[in-house]
């Protein structure tokens, strides 16, 4: 979450007189994330979220992600549900941006989450996949590997090795493999793509929630997992944590089993998952916004975890 677009007070009124959910009472932008314009909205009724969509999200997929998240609420997953204007809709324009309001859901995101909260977020997860089922819309993914190619050549042409010496080298050397071994087949239906702590809100030892479905799309469930090893189960000296490892996979298999192809294209799944956001931090740090409020993140993060990845040659290694 981010602000890009401002939306004066006068702006919000005019777009509450769409809605039935009272009168403002406070409304200030979030400072976090990358991708869209966010603000927090509290009314005499309640909590909500305001997001702007931002020109890099395409609005042919906004039906997707808002009918998405309408879908798990009703099937007992705890995520933002669209407010619905007073004539049925749940999107709506404001400034030159397509706009929607969700409900906010109560919690905190860990910054350093434990075992027992990879564990937590990982049942939750396993959940999703299942409560997916059923969903009519699908998205493809915009960011799996014939995404890659494209952003790799863009990346190359900004000098990444200013980041780090041989961070282009890395890219394209493990892009090439990766696109060769990706494997075919497997389990897969919608996926948050996203499942990052700062997307888990927990209260108390619990997840509250899961917020943050703009990344979503159809693709492996295990790639999923990949994405949450990824970023649940690394400390900041940048080594696996095999005891958070073994937490998330356990806690996801007692939920949704992991079959044999599964288990077996792990490694290459947490390289691509590392590739994936090396390359989107990569980008975003060689072309920052001017007018986005947080700084994009170190893409040095997820090198180092590739060239871990590069080493491992069994899905055990993570913990299984």
């Amino acid at each position: 979450m981010a602000v890009y677009t401002e939306v004066s007070f006068e702006d919000l009124e005019r777009l509450l007189e769409q809605y039935d959910i009272g009168q403002p009472l406070s409304f200030k932008g979030i400072a976090e994330g990358i991708e869209n314009s966010n603000f927090y909205l509290q009314t005499d009724r309640g909590a909500f979220i305001l997001t702007l969509y931002e020109k890099r999200v395409n609005p042919d997929d906004l039906p997707f992600f808002l009918g998405l998240m309408e879908h798990l609420a009703e099937r007992g997953l705890n995520c933002p549900l669209p407010v619905k204007t007073r004539d049925g809709k749940s999107l709506v324009s404001l400034n030159g941006r397509h706009a929607a309001i969700v409900t906010f859901l109560t919690g905190i995101a860990l910054r350093r989450p434990d075992a027992a909260h990879c564990a937590a977020a990982a049942s939750v997860m396993a959940q999703l996949h299942k409560a997916q089922e059923g969903f009519v819309l699908t998205r493809a993914n915009a960011l799996g590997p014939e995404g890659w190619g494209p952003l790799a050549t863009l990346i190359s042409l900004k000098e990444p090795d200013s980041i780090e010496d041989g961070l282009n080298n890395l890219i394209s050397t493990s892009l090439h493999e990766l696109v060769g071994a990706w494997p075919t087949g497997l389990p897969w239906g919608v996926i948050h793509a996203d499942y990052f702590p700062d997307n888990v809100l927990f209260v108390q030892d619990k997840v509250g929630g899961v917020i943050d479905y703009y990344f979503a799309c159809n693709d492996f469930y295990i790639y999923d997992l990949a994405i949450m090893l990824n970023s649940w189960c690394f400390e900041l000296d940048g080594s696996y944590n095999i005891t958070k490892g073994q937490a998330v996979i356990q806690a996801y298999r007692a939920a949704r089993p992991l079959s044999e192809d599964e288990i077996a294209a792990l490694p290459v799944l947490m390289r691509g998952a590392a590739l994936r956001f090396l390359l989107t931090r990569t980008f975003d740090w060689l072309n920052p916004d001017p007018n986005a409020l947080v700084r994009p993140k170190d893409p040095r993060e997820y090198s180092k975890k590739l060239r871990f990845h590069n080493k491992v040659k069994h899905a055990r290694e993570y913990g299984l």
